[in-house]
């Protein structure tokens, strides 16, 4: 691919400001997203390469979405690849116990704007010349088997792969690849508690192994690099020995 422009969700921290860097480092130009500004030029920082474009927003607004891909579009021309990365995991309670906001504010930031960039990206990737693009969803092992109390999160993780589904298609026509890579147990903020215990099925808090972010990095630089012949539809990334396979 002679024309890499980036744009990742998410890119403040953990897997988003990974796979970020990751790749600036392999030579794309990468429009960083997310709501904290410090935090997105700490990112374009750590890139190092000049070649960042910072852009606060909330994205769970369609007009977000679409403002950002305008401005990438503004700063490079293009977009080629977008990154769905923005995710949150509610606090850990009973199903029948989780407050609506709570249920609502997930709903918003795995599942909604993971849609509305997602339009956005069809709109631009289907008029650009040469026409086409990727889009990688960041979806979990939850899309497969759930944790213990995380309805809200797990929910959005299967819709996630329906809309993974259902854009790879969609997006057939105008040269538009849509995968979607789940994972397990990357050493991030999001997975700190790891290490001191997590909540399992058998009402046990146990410590779960984790694996360096590098290695998400690196498999989403993979996925993207692939010509638009090709495309990774799904790819499972995971802590060698974390509890998934036959979890519970």
């Amino acid at each position: 691919m002679s024309l890499r422009t980036a744009i990742v969700t998410g890119a403040g921290s953990g897997i988003g400001r990974a796979v970020a860097v990751e790749l600036a480092a392999q030579g794309w130009k990468v429009a960083l997203a997310g709501r904290r500004a410090a935090a997105l030029e700490e990112t374009a920082a750590l890139a190092g390469t000049g070649n960042c474009l910072v852009h606060p927003a909330d994205l769970t607004e369609p007009a977000a979405a679409d403002a950002l891909f305008a401005a990438c579009v503004d700063t490079w021309g293009r977009v080629d690849l977008l990154f769905n990365n923005a995710g949150i995991f509610p606090p850990v309670v009973p199903l029948e116990d989780l407050p609506p906001e709570d249920w609502r504010a997930v709903v918003a930031i795995n599942l909604d704007a993971a849609f509305w960039c997602t339009q956005a990206a069809f709109r631009v990737m289907k008029a650009q010349n040469p026409r086409g693009g990727r889009i990688i969803n960041n979806g979990s092992v939850s899309a497969t088997a759930p944790r213990p109390f995380s309805a809200a999160y797990t929910a959005t993780k299967h819709a996630i792969t329906g809309l993974t589904k259902s854009a790879s298609l969609d997006g057939r026509a105008y040269d538009i690849a849509v995968g979607q890579i789940d994972i397990g147990n990357a050493a991030s903020d999001m997975t700190e508690a790891m290490v001191s215990g997590v909540l399992q099925p058998d009402g046990s808090r146990r410590p779960e192994p984790v694996m360096d972010v590098a290695n998400v990095a690196r498999s989403v630089a993979h996925m993207a690099s692939l010509p638009l012949e090709a495309n990774v539809l799904f790819m499972n990334v995971m802590a060698t020995a974390m509890p998934f396979v036959g979890r519970g």
